[in-house]
């Protein structure tokens, strides 16, 4: 399966939620939808189709979240917290993808939102993030967090420090954690049924993305 380009996107047809273990699929294949460049700026490197394809299920299998925008019952931009080691060594890596037509949406600075509420209720103290230096646009939203830049061996990595954990922060985890369960439920019903010819069940009322 190769990655394949689609038409102008709209942001506020889609939802931001976590993504759980019936979401995988969904998962690798907005990875596989991502074009050569992309896939670059996204793991620094060129890689295959059947390399991102384990990559989506080491994901699921980890101790590691991911959040994507989901419009159209399709994954079309990702956020990855993934701990270093343990979540008790309080720090981990975000890792981020857009496919290009729903890029420049603030569509990354969303999910990085998400993010960074799910690394303060899991008590991240730094949170690190890197790009190939030339990725400007990586790198404002590094800026926008106020993340510490340093260009090492051709890569800018940045580190956003994070306050703990609040009633709030862990309020608005759970809340989203119960709309995106519906939400995926119902993304898992309408994939099962469909190619039945059966009409897709009505989605839930979910958070819009900002």
């Amino acid at each position: 399966m190769g990655y394949t380009h689609t038409g102008p996107a709209d942001r506020s047809r889609g939802t931001i939620r976590k993504l759980f273990g019936t979401d995988m699929p969904l998962f690798r294949e907005h990875l596989l939808r991502l074009d050569p460049q992309s896939r670059r700026d996204r793991f620094v490197g060129a890689v295959s189709d059947a390399y991102l394809a384990a990559y989506a299920e080491r994901c699921f299998a980890s101790e590691g979240l991911v959040y994507g925008y989901v419009e159209d019952g399709r994954v079309r931009g990702a956020a990855e917290l993934q701990p270093y080691g343990e979540w008790s060594d309080l720090r981990a890596e975000a890792a981020f993808s857009v496919e290009a037509p729903w890029r420049c949406q603030g569509i990354g600075s969303a999910l990085f939102e998400h993010l960074l509420v799910a690394a303060r209720n899991r008590r991240v103290r730094q949170l690190a993030m890197s790009c190939l230096a030339y990725n400007r646009p990586m790198q404002a939203l590094a800026r926008k967090y106020r993340a510490d830049l340093a260009l090492e061996r051709g890569e800018v990595v940045g580190t956003v420090a994070t306050a703990g954990p609040t009633p709030f922060t862990l309020m608005q985890e759970a809340v989203d954690d119960a709309r995106g369960f519906m939400s995926a439920a119902a993304d898992l019903q309408q994939r099962i049924w469909q190619p039945l010819g059966a009409a897709p069940a009505a989605t839930p009322a979910t958070q819009t993305a900002r």
